[in-house]
């Protein structure tokens, strides 16, 4: 696949993507200005890449599954803890909508400062707040949030603080496991789904996997 349309097209065809709006995200928000330089020859294939500080990009099919099991609607609150190198980050303020408002957090600076040069290149996430620093535990000035998004594996999820965090009928996602089995879960209405296995770095913090 040589274009970001390409892309989308190759989504749809898979079942990946299967509502409008999810398919107008993709085709706004072009893979290629998140991913590094040495990387954009792969922009478009559907597999996670490297972004450096030991971090990934996760493969596209992944990421809209994702956001088509969260169903965001417009003016939607959304806290998404991992913000890598922002492909995510501008899916979903996209789809939030100019009503809507995204807290990203992401424990290593310097991804965060990639983030903001790459939604800054893209030019419009006005709703967008990034902070760097431990949001493992969610983000309680914010809260309550109609959607949760985590891109980091986390060691649990059944009674986490992040639950607290969602408003009544709110949605989260997050892949939970250990580093060598994880499952997609989908929290909502008191209900855990597991809906995907998937293979995500573990997510840094004192309600993820500690530093030793």
């Amino acid at each position: 696949m040589a274009s970001n349309e390409e892309l989308v097209g190759y989504l749809v065809s898979g079942g990946w993507i299967h509502s409008e709006r999810v398919k107008e995200a993709f085709l706004a928000v072009d893979r290629i200005h998140f991913v590094p330089e040495g990387a954009r020859n792969s922009a478009y294939y559907d597999t996670p890449l490297p972004i450096g500080q030991g971090q990934t990009i996760s493969a596209p099919s992944v990421v809209a599954f994702m956001l088509e099991k969260l169903e965001i609607p417009d003016g939607a609150k959304i806290l998404e803890l991992g913000a890598g190198s922002g492909y995510n980050a501008a899916l979903l303020s996209y789809l939030a909508g100019p009503k809507g408002k995204l807290i990203s957090f992401d424990v290593v600076p310097e991804l965060v400062e990639m983030t903001k040069k790459n939604l800054a290149r893209w030019g419009k996430a006005k709703n967008v707040e990034l902070f760097a620093g431990d949001g493992s535990c969610g983000y309680e000035a914010e809260a309550p949030y109609d959607r949760i998004i985590v891109t980091a594996n986390m060691p649990y999820i059944e009674n986490h603080p992040l639950i607290k965090q969602l408003k009544k009928g709110g949605k989260l996602i997050a892949p939970v496991g250990d580093r060598f089995y994880q499952d997609l879960i989908l929290y909502s209405n008191g209900t855990y789904k597991k809906i995907l296995p998937v293979m995500f770095v573990p997510l840094i913090g004192k309600c993820g996997f500690p530093k030793k």
